[in-house]
Parts: C-alpha cells; sequence; structure tokens
C-alpha cells in the first residue's frame, strides 16, 4: 500500500465524504446461449416474447441469434441490481418454451460447421443491418465458434462527487471531466496489474466440449470421451483457446493516458490489414460480409479483460464518446459464468469486485512501460491455464512472486477497501466477501475451477452431461418462481414497445446501407448525424 492510498482511504473513511461512496453505480451484462432440450445450439430466431433484441433495453443478443444478453438498469445498491438481474432471467425463461439458457462460458455441443451457427438478426433498418454485418465480420475473422464463447460484464463507476472530493484531495489542476478520465484509466492499469487474481478467484471454465475445438490445434487434456481440459486451469475462457486471435497480438494498446488509449484504438480501426483486405468487403454474391478491412472494424472488436466505457448516442463510435465526453464508467468483462449459481453471479462476488475496484481507484498506478504490460499479460495467461499449480510464480517488477502469497497480500489491502464499504452501507457483507476469497488462496479446492472439475468427474468426466444438468436444474428453478402478474405483464408491453421502436427505426431509413456505413465508418467525435 503506497502512502497515497492510505490517505486517499484516510479521506473517504471520514463520516462527512465516506456516504459520497453509496452513490457508487453497478450494472450487470450476462451473456447465454439458448439451447435446445439435448443440449444442442439453438438453431430458432430470437423468441418473438423477448421483444426487439434492437431496441429493448434489457434483454438483447451478442453475437449469435443464439446467444442472449440480458442487461440490467444502472443501480447503485447491490440488492436492488440482483432483483433487476433475477426479475429479467424469469421473464426470459417464461418466453423460451422448451428451450434452455446454457450455464457454463465455454458453449453447448456446437454444429460441425460454422455455416450452421446462426449470426444475430436485427431487423431491415441501416443500424440494425450494421450490427449484422459486422458480426458476419467476426464470423469470417475468427470463426463462428469463439464468438458463441458467453461472460458476466459487471459495470463500475465511482459518483462525480467523489471524484471531485479526490481531485482537490490531489490538488489536480485539471478539469472535472479530465481528472475523472485520468483516474479511471488508472484504475484500469491497475486492473492489469492484478486481474490474474480475478481469474484464480472466479474463473469457472477449467474444461470444455471437444466440439469447439474440432479441427483446430491445442494442448487441452482429454477428460473422458468427449472433454478437454487443463489440471489446473481457472478459466479457459480467457485463454489462448478462447478470447484472442492472431491479427490482434501485435496490437499494442496503451492505457498511460485515455488520448494514448483512443489514438491506440482509432490507429487500429484505420490501419489496412492485408488478409482482410484479401477477404474484401463483400462476398461473392455482393453482399456485404465485413465492415472494412481494416485491423479492427470498429474498437469493439478489441478483446480486452476491461474497457473505459461512455454511455454512447445511437450509431455513435465508443471511442468517439470517450473523445468528446470523457470515462464514465469502467466494463469488467473476464469473469467467467458461475454455473453453481441460477444468475450466474452471486451478490458476494458483485461486493468482492466493488472492493477490488475501489482498490485500483485509490493506490497509486505509476504508467506502465513494455516491459510491464508484458509482464502483466504473462501474469494474466499463467493464471488463467495454470492458476491452481501449487507453487505457481509470477512476475512482479522483474522479480518472482508465488501466486498464493502475493494474492493474500493483495487481499489485505483490499480488505481496507471492503471495511470501509462496510461502513457506508452498515454491513459485514463486503468484509464476508472477501473472507470467502482468502479461503480459496488457501484452498484451491473452493475455486470455482476446481469445483467444476469435481462435478464433471462425479458426470462420468463429461463438461457436456454436467453443464446440461446444471442448465436443467436452472430451467427448474426459474419456472418455479415466475414473475408477479403486474411484473410479468410490464415486460410483455417492453417487449411490445420495443418491436413498435424497431418498425418506426426501419420505417425513418431515407440512405442507402452503402451511405449510412460510409458515413458512420467517417464519422469524426463531433458528429450528430448517425444517431438514430
Amino acid at each position: 500500500m503506497s502512502p497515497q492510498f492510505n490517505a486517499r482511504l484516510d479521506l473517504l473513511s471520514q463520516p462527512a465524504h465516506r456516504q459520497r461512496l453509496r452513490d457508487c453505480q453497478h450494472g450487470i451484462e450476462k451473456e447465454s446461449l439458448r439451447i435446445s432440450v439435448d443440449g444442442r445450439l439453438a438453431q430458432t430466431p430470437h423468441p418473438l416474447g423477448l421483444g426487439s433484441a434492437l431496441t429493448h433495453p434489457s434483454i438483447t443478443t451478442d453475437y449469435s441469434e443464439a446467444l442472449l444478453e440480458l442487461i440490467t438498469p444502472v443501480h447503485s445498491r447491490i440488492e436492488t441490481l440482483f432483483e433487476s438481474l433475477d426479475a429479467v432471467h424469469r421473464f426470459t425463461y417464461s418466453q423460451l418454451g422448451d428451450e434452455l439458457l446454457w450455464t457454463e462460458s465455454m458453449p453447448c455441443w456446437l454444429p460441425e460447421t460454422d455455416a450452421e451457427i446462426p449470426i444475430a438478426w436485427y431487423g431491415t433498418s441501416n443500424i440494425g443491418t450494421l450490427k449484422h454485418v459486422y458480426r458476419r465480420g467476426l464470423a469470417i475473422r475468427y470463426g463462428k465458434a469463439m464468438q458463441c464463447i458467453a461472460g458476466i460484464h459487471y459495470n463500475f463507476s465511482l459518483p462525480p462527487q467523489l471524484w471531485a472530493l479526490l481531485q482537490e484531495h490531489d490538488g489536480s489542476p485539471l478539469s472535472a471531466r479530465d481528472y475523472q478520465s485520468e483516474r479511471y484509466v488508472g484504475l484500469i492499469r491497475n486492473f492489469r496489474r492484478y486481474a490474474w487474481l480475478l481469474m484464480y478467484l472466479f474463473g469457472a471454465s477449467p474444461a470444455l466440449c471437444a466440439s469447439f475445438l474440432q479441427g483446430r490445434d491445442h494442448k487441452l487434456e482429454q477428460l473422458g470421451d468427449k472433454s478437454l481440459y487443463l489440471p489446473y486451469a481457472t478459466s479457459l475462457r480467457m485463454s489462448d483457446l478462447g478470447y484472442n486471435n492472431n491479427a490482434q497480438s501485435g496490437l499494442n494498446v496503451c492505457y498511460n493516458s485515455l488520448d494514448s488509449y483512443i489514438n491506440s484504438m482509432l490507429q487500429a480501426i484505420s490501419l489496412p490489414y492485408a488478409p482482410y483486405a484479401a477477404l474484401g468487403t463483400h462476398d461473392s454474391q455482393g453482399q456485404w460480409q465485413q465492415l472494412n478491412t481494416n485491423l479492427l472494424q470498429i474498437e469493439n472488436e478489441f478483446y480486452s479483460p476491461i474497457r473505459p466505457k461512455r454511455v454512447t448516442h445511437s450509431g455513435e463510435k465508443p471511442v468517439h464518446a470517450l473523445a468528446s465526453r470523457g470515462v464514465e464508467y469502467v466494463e469488467v468483462r473476464c469473469m467467467d459464468i458461475d454455473p453453481f449459481t441460477p444468475l450466474g453471479i452471486e451478490p458476494a462476488t458483485a461486493r468482492f469486485l466493488d472492493s477490488f475496484l475501489l482498490y485500483c481507484a485509490l493506490e497509486d498506478s505509476p504508467f506502465m512501460d513494455s516491459q510491464a504490460c508484458d509482464e502483466a499479460a504473462s501474469n494474466f495467461a499463467l493464471s488463467v491455464k495454470r492458476g491452481r499449480e501449487p507453487g505457481l510464480m509470477l512476475g512482479r517488477g522483474g522479480a518472482g512472486a508465488e501466486l498464493r502469497h502475493w494474492g493474500l497480500e493483495l487481499l489485505e489491502s483490499i480488505e481496507r477497501c471492503a471495511r470501509l464499504l462496510d461502513q457506508t452501507h452498515q454491513t459485514q457483507a463486503y468484509s464476508e466477501a472477501l473472507s470467502v476469497q482468502q479461503a480459496k488462496l488457501h484452498d484451491p479446492a473452493l475455486t470455482p475451477s476446481a469445483r467444476v472439475l469435481a462435478a464433471i468427474e462425479q458426470h462420468g468426466n463429461s463438461f457436456f452431461r454436467f453443464a446440461l444438468a446444471q442448465s436443467q436444474a436452472h430451467q427448474a428453478y426459474f419456472l418455479e418462481h415466475p414473475l408477479e402478474p403486474e411484473q410479468q405483464r410490464a415486460f410483455q408491453a417492453q417487449a411490445d414497445s420495443s418491436q413498435a421502436e424497431q418498425a418506426a427505426l426501419e420505417a425513418a431509413d431515407d440512405v442507402d446501407f452503402d451511405t449510412f456505413v460510409a458515413r458512420y465508418l467517417a464519422q469524426q467525435p463531433q458528429d450528430q448525424a448517425l444517431r438514430a
């Protein structure tokens, strides 16, 4: 812990200032594949009863038509956050018929060919077609199987009043917007330094269905007849088998300032890339198959465990929103779905993430040179593939540090943030959540990844049978606990309204799609013309 961390924490611990922490904001985006009763990827369209995937604020799709994404509103209280997540799950299950939601981050039994994995469809409006074409681009660049991986995205922000207090304490001459952005980027640097700890504590994908890697080289070990795994892995989803690609491996995204991050993204979305140029923007039938032939079609194509975010206007590029209005919150993207809980994440996990992110925000965050970036990336990779390996050593400032010892040391510092949040919310829940994580470092068998492997063994060493059984259990849970009739009607009205909104967008288009794409790709941060 640095002296600056101690001073900032002491400042926020004062009763006059502590209450500002009550206004921290949280949101959850939870992805889940729709599957058939026999555990295969659903081939059906997005259920009509769920509304429009383009315009519904809480229920959409990500890559595949079968990859649902359930989104909570923003909440200041963890309790209401999870009430929202629970309610949208209950409504969703009421509209699925005999289909289920897959409870794992790594996919279900996938079809033999990519052509059988349906890409999400968002209607015929220009903005909806753009979303579909972007996903077609992902398919030809990386294959469809990788895009069927699911996870939890956890959104978090500190209130502007708290940033203002810290700015006054630090004596920063920056504008309020620039100070806030600078400190969020500092949070991200610390997150990158310590994200290996989250993978150890919460990684829940040590094994996968062999159909995911059909035809691909890999170094996984056989588990039963049709499952693959690594014995000490925590999150194969976040390894080089999951969210990775060779094209992006050389992309040097700098987080030493918001400007450097924005410039890195702008360069990547404008950098010609010969293999994609060889594919062209249109297929042999003259249909759009990718938005452009650059290294990234748009900045969302860059895979990262955490992102700086700003709420965008419709049709506005995320990087332009950041450039125009600064960082508003961070999006943690490395969390696996917890298959042992119906919602895929527990309130205790969210409370620990709050403590962890508060620590990352308050602790000093020196700039990261190429060596520090490489070390952080190496530690992350070691944790996801070998995190539970006894005596595993990580890099720490050029020296070695055992994962378990370093993790316990980090938790001692994070514990101070947990106690502050306890005082703020008049509870012990944050400290209790941290104690659960300390126990995992003392006993790796308590980690989700170890528990998953133990459960797979009980199902005949079959990842598929374990995951299908969990999916069936969670389906039964939600069907046995339906929404109250008034809540059900409210969700149905929201779904109907989203359908009407999509129809209005389709009727309002006044340019052809080629023109729309050209304008979208050419827009500058101040452009307003594409706000649909």
